[in-house]
């Protein structure tokens, strides 16, 4: 017989962090919808995050590192509480990959 647990029940690393990140993102896309450039969307999430007092750095980069090596780096949009990076994307519709 398969277990259902409940979201709530699971432990997730940064997971009270990464509930505040969602409910921001929800917040701004039920707010605003969809068919702006992401830039606006980046707006409306600053001022998300600090509703939800989360600290947060915008558009820098970022050092990747493998087996302790740097190989290169990366543009980040946000960087939350210093520990969850977040990608965010505008798009019409979703594609299959």
């Amino acid at each position: 017989m398969r277990t259902i647990i409940k979201m709530e029940e699971r432990k997730y690393l940064h997971g009270e962090i990464t509930e505040k990140i969602i409910a921001c993102a929800l917040k701004v896309h039920t707010t605003l919808g969809s068919g702006f450039q992401e830039v606006i969307y980046q707006r409306a999430l600053e001022i998300e995050f600090q509703n939800h007092n989360l600290n947060f750095k915008r558009e820098f980069s970022m050092k990747v590192f493998y087996n302790n090596h740097q190989i290169g780096t990366r543009r980040v949009d946000f960087l939350i509480n210093g520990c969850v990076s977040l990608e965010i994307k505008a798009a019409k519709e979703l594609e299959s990959v």
